[in-house]
């Protein structure tokens, strides 16, 4: 359900900033500010659960390897290509 959020004390240099955006873009204020507020605080973070589930459909797809852990500390000393 969608809220309603008011803001006070805007300043007068800010809010001509996202006027200008709004124009720019071709939106209300209101909608330019929900864009801002939305590429601001970025998109939600996945879950514990759906970062396992992601993680372990990766590790199934490259199948089984074995490596050395000289290999390993070689590779982070050389970089890699």
């Amino acid at each position: 359900m969608a809220k309603t959020l008011t803001l006070k004390n805007l300043p007068d240099a800010l809010h001509a900033r996202l006027a200008a955006a709004a124009k720019r873009h071709r939106r209300s204020l209101n909608n330019e500010a929900i864009v801002c507020l939305e590429a601001g605080l970025g998109s939600a973070s996945p879950s514990v659960e759906q970062q396992l589930a992601e993680i372990r459909a990766l590790r199934e797809s490259l199948g089984p390897h074995s490596f050395d852990p000289a290999e390993i500390d070689a590779a982070k000393r050389e970089g890699r290509p």
